[in-house]
């Protein structure tokens, strides 16, 4: 059997989704990650290099690092939740509900090793 593109119930082959509230938000997805792709990219991008720039720094400037790779990492978590793009292959594996979901997951975990590298800025000193 197909599966609904949206929340991966079975479905028949003649249609995409199972009901009108998938389509609903399937729409919705698609429209605000049209919208905001470029914003998340941009961002995305800058976070993913802060990270391990601001670690790097951290070994000459312990404050300065922590503070920009902490920065980055809650930046980045707070964008996943709020924008959870998922990629082209979560969302053909997971679909789009179950992808959406673990996007955001993500983020928060991205959150999560935030706090910790601040924690090791106060653990060090």
């Amino acid at each position: 059997m197909k599966k609904c593109d949206y929340c991966a119930k079975e479905i028949t082959y003649f249609e995409q989704y199972c009901c009108d509230e998938c389509e609903r938000e399937a729409i919705r997805f698609h429209r605000r990650s049209e919208r905001f792709s470029k914003i998340f990219l941009i961002v995305n991008t800058i976070c993913v290099f802060g990270i391990p720039v601001g670690l790097f720094f951290a070994a000459f400037n312990p404050p300065v690092g922590v503070v920009v790779s902490t920065l980055s990492c809650l930046i980045l978590g707070i964008m996943l939740i709020a924008l959870p793009f998922p990629t082209e292959g979560m969302i053909k594996k997971h679909k789009l509900k179950k992808a959406i979901k673990l996007s955001r997951i993500f983020g928060g975990a991205v959150i999560g090793l935030g706090v910790v590298i601040i924690g090791l800025l106060f653990v060090l000193n």
